[in-house]
């Protein structure tokens, strides 16, 4: 069993989402430390990745920027190496096959294991092809997370009982992004979850308010937000760790 459950153990639980390297290396250790220190109970780190098909422009934006900037997959594994010296939460990373497919899956997640990573979410990779991935993510023991998206209808139940980690509920149709509101079912997914699995379920995508978080946190586990964290980076820069502790900290009041 990983350390994601540990997440969740402790009321609902706010995932942060940030893109390594956005700005720069050091802004994205000091930002995932304030997180931490007010109330994040999971990181997800993205991966820097040229093609980020998932992600609406602030995403999009934080991705190149990193990138310019010379992020690797390798400097992102010695940023968690630095990370894992104080950082007790459980830490996934989140991006696409290609990535882990050109550094090659059995040293990526082998090194996934050695640096502390629970956790990985590839959001281009279909449920029905995580086998070309999830024998070696068991093997190192890292969750292969799986999402579940308004469209899953009927693979809804098929999806959550092979879940691992926890289950990423996507929120609603599109890219990441804030938006004003969410406006799928989502109570009537989250049944079908529950039904089939025990394993806690996050809602992403979309939230960006104390208001939203409140409202999809009282239908699931726990709450991701990534854009409007990301968004802080790129208003705020080298001093934009202050201003997303105090995001997450009204946040996690939001939700307990």
């Amino acid at each position: 069993m990983s350390n994601i459950r540990s997440a969740f153990e402790n009321g609902k639980a706010f995932i942060a989402f940030l893109t390594c390297g956005d700005p720069d290396l050091q802004t994205t250790a000091a930002a995932v430390r304030a997180a931490v220190k007010n109330g994040a109970d999971l990181i997800e780190l993205g991966i820097p990745f040229s093609d980020p098909t998932a992600e609406g422009p602030t995403i999009q934006g934080a991705n190149l920027r990193a990138l310019n900037g010379g992020v690797t997959t390798d400097k992102v594994f010695d940023l968690v190496r630095e990370l894992r010296r104080d950082v007790t939460v459980p830490l996934v990373f989140m991006t696409y096959a290609n990535v882990v497919f050109s550094y090659g899956a059995d040293r990526f997640l082998s090194t996934c294991r050695e640096v502390g990573i629970d956790g990985l979410i590839l959001p281009d990779l279909p449920f029905e092809e995580k086998d070309e991935f999830q024998p070696v993510c068991r093997m190192y023991g890292v969750d292969l997370i799986s999402l579940i998206a308004p469209t899953s209808e009927n693979r809804i139940a098929m999806i959550a009982k092979e879940a691992e980690g926890f289950l990423y509920l996507v929120s609603s149709l599109g890219v990441t992004g804030a938006r004003n509101e969410i406006k799928t079912d989502l109570a009537s997914i989250v049944e079908v979850i529950r039904r089939n699995t025990a394993t806690p379920c996050a809602i992403g995508f979309g939230i960006s308010t104390p208001e939203q978080a409140k409202k999809m946190a009282a239908l699931s586990d726990g709450v991701i937000v990534g854009s409007a964290i990301v968004k802080l980076l790129e208003i705020h820069g080298k001093n934009a760790p202050g201003p997303i502790g105090e995001y997450v900290k009204s946040m996690k009041d939001a939700i307990r």
